[in-house]
C-alpha cells in the first residue's frame, strides 16, 4: 500500500454521503464501479422530507436550484443547496454533495462530487471523485481513457495497476485546477494543491504542492497561497 494514494490520505468522508462506500476501500479509484449500486440503494432510503424523487433512480434534494436546459439521468443524487447550471449533461452514476456547482456546459458520468466541489465551465469529469472545496476551473477536463487503450497506471511514489481502462482522476481535499487543464488519466493529486492554467497533468501530485508544469512541482508555503 502506498499511503500518499489512499483514501484516507487524500478525502475527508465527512462531507460526503458515500462515506460509507470509500471506507471499503484502499485506494479512491477501487470504489468507482460499485458508484451505480451505491446510489441505488442509497437513493430510496434518502430523507423525504429534504429528497424527492424526479425521475426514475434521481434523487434530488428539494433545496437544489436546478435551471432549464440542462439532462440528468439515473442513477443520480444531488445534495442541498447545489445549482445545476443551464447545460449541463449528467449521464448518470453521479453522486453529487451539497453546495456544489454543476455547471454551463459540464458533463458528468460515473463520479463522486464531494460537498462544496465546483465544476462551473465547460469541465468534462468522468470516471473521477473530487474531494470536498475542489474546484475546476474553466475547461478543464478529466481524461478517462488512455489514447492506445491499455489498462490506467497510477504512476506515483511506485507504480501501482488499477485494471481498470476507465479512470480519470482523485482530487484531493481543497485541491485548485487552473482553467484549460488536462488530467490524463490515472492522475491523483493530493489534498490543498493546486495546478497552474493550461497544464497537462499525470501521475501523482503530492500535497501542498504547486503544479507549474512536468518538471516544475514546488512545495506550497503560507506565502505563495497570494500568488497561486
Amino acid at each position: 500500500m502506498v499511503q500518499e494514494l489512499t483514501i484516507k490520505s487524500l478525502l475527508d468522508l465527512s462531507h460526503t454521503l458515500a462515506a460509507p462506500l470509500l471506507q471499503k476501500f484502499q485506494y479512491p479509484w477501487e470504489a468507482l464501479d460499485e458508484i451505480d449500486s451505491f446510489i441505488l440503494a442509497l437513493g430510496p432510503t434518502l430523507p423525504k422530507e429534504e429528497y424527492e424523487q424526479r425521475g426514475e433512480n434521481i434523487w434530488i434534494a428539494k433545496s437544489t436550484k436546478i435551471y432549464p436546459n440542462n439532462y440528468i439521468s439515473g442513477p443520480c443524487i444531488i445534495g442541498p443547496e447545489t445549482e445545476v447550471r443551464p447545460g449541463a449533461f449528467i449521464r448518470k452514476d453521479a453522486l453529487v454533495g451539497s453546495h456544489c456547482v454543476v455547471g454551463n456546459s459540464t458533463e458528468l458520468k460515473n463520479v463522486i462530487l464531494f460537498d462544496n466541489v465546483q465544476v462551473p465551465h465547460y469541465n468534462y469529469v468522468g470516471d473521477s471523485i473530487l474531494g470536498f472545496h475542489s474546484h475546476m476551473g474553466a475547461g478543464s477536463i478529466t481524461s478517462n481513457v488512455k489514447s492506445d487503450k491499455t489498462l490506467v497506471v497510477v504512476h506515483g511514489p511506485q507504480a501501482i495497476p488499477t485494471g481498470r481502462k476507465k479512470f480519470g482522476a482523485i482530487l484531493g481535499d481543497r485541491v485548485e485546477v487552473g482553467c484549460n487543464s488536462v488530467l490524463n488519466p490515472g492522475t491523483v493529486i493530493g489534498r490543498d494543491s493546486n495546478v497552474y492554467p493550461v497544464s497537462c497533468v499525470r501521475g501523482f501530485i503530492p500535497q501542498n504542492s504547486i503544479f507549474k508544469c512536468a518538471d516544475h512541482i514546488v512545495t506550497k508555503h503560507a506565502e505563495d497561497s497570494s500568488h497561486v
